[in-house]
């Protein structure tokens, strides 16, 4: 498929204008960075000076991230925190990031997701991570909290152009709450797109997903590795999910398109830049839904995705990219030739 530069110009340029709720695993990153000073006397483990903390949103945050720096904060987060101090922090970012999180919903008896990275450095080495404590409650939701979110839900989806469920199978989207989304957007008439790692066939009545290519081979049962093999998978999510599309991330090897019975393949681009691909599928998810809610075809909503993904894969941790970088990108991405 040929893909016209004017045409990408109008697409990225008009990104700005969806409003997009983001519904899921809301997480927090806690980055803890010492300096090591000596091995302690306690045990054999690295002492350090603690120097800073970072944070940064992570998870389904990470997606409202990509999305607020891109439409200037159209965008608002439904998930769940705990009665813990690490609510605060991740409100605290939300607010930073100007993501609206009215909707959410405090659960006493759950934490807020955490991921804790403490990682240590001296004059001689890099900083390097040493341990990672991660804070999530894996019980199943009471009934109580689906009801508070059906309400959230019942509040924010008549508001927004398009809903992205977010799952990182910690326990927010319950079947109940993933029912209830689908429901109301389609009673809403608002573009629904998934980001899932497994039981794909649990959303059922969305507009598209975006699976990468190791989770759909695993849902599908089967290796995936000519153009033959990638429709046959294609076609069973279609079928077992009723989207009407489908983007399958394939890591270093771009992603590839299905729509209208049409595979199409996009390349990666600017290989030789990677640096951490933390995060990038949030990024792709996050401006393909952008695109299609604006108006963009499956295909160029997953160019611009995947130009995304080129610009944060950049950077280390979970990064963001904007309007004005994806149109400076577009100009590198035509003397590639790959349009």
């Amino acid at each position: 498929m040929e893909f016209n530069k004017s045409e990408l110009e109008k697409c990225i340029k008009n990104l700005t204008k969806a409003k997009i709720l983001v519904v899921g695993d809301l997480a927090l990153d806690e980055m803890v960075y010492g300096d090591t000073e000596r091995i302690s006397r306690e045990a054999p483990v690295l002492i350090l000076r603690h120097s800073y903390t970072k944070y940064i949103l992570g998870g389904a945050s990470n997606a409202a991230h990509n999305v607020s720096k891109i439409n200037d904060g159209k965008v608002s987060v439904i998930g769940i925190v705990g009665n813990d101090y690490h609510a605060s922090d991740l409100i605290g970012e939300f607010n930073r990031a100007n993501i609206n999180c009215e909707y959410l919903v405090t659960d006493d008896a759950r934490e807020t997701i955490t991921k804790t990275r403490i990682s240590g450095s001296c004059s001689q080495s890099v900083t390097q991570q040493i341990v990672r404590i991660d804070r999530q409650t894996s019980a199943p939701l009471s009934k109580e909290t689906e009801e508070k979110l059906f309400l959230s839900l019942e509040r924010a989806i008549p508001l927004h152009d398009l809903i992205i469920l977010s799952d990182y199978h910690v326990g927010s989207l319950s079947q109940n709450v993933i029912n209830k989304t689908i429901e109301l957007a389609n009673k809403h008439n608002k573009m629904i797109v998934v980001d899932a790692q497994r039981d794909l066939n649990n959303y059922k009545g969305i507009t598209s997903l975006t699976p990468n290519l190791p989770d759909t081979q695993k849902y599908v049962g089967f290796y995936i590795k000519t153009d033959e093999d990638f429709i046959k998978a294609a076609q069973k999510l279609l079928k077992d999910t009723g989207a009407s599309s489908v983007v399958i991330t394939c890591g270093s090897d771009g992603m590839v398109v299905y729509n209208n019975d049409i595979l199409t393949k996009i390349p990666v681009f600017r290989k030789s830049k990677v640096f951490d691909v933390t995060g990038a599928g949030d990024t792709v998810t996050a401006v393909y839904s952008l695109a299609l809610a604006t108006g963009s075809t499956p295909e160029y909503a997953a160019f611009i995705g995947n130009m995304a993904a080129s610009i944060v894969i950049k950077q280390f941790g979970c990064a963001t990219t904007s309007v004005k970088e994806l149109l400076d990108t577009l100009k590198y991405v035509q003397e590639e030739c790959y349009v």
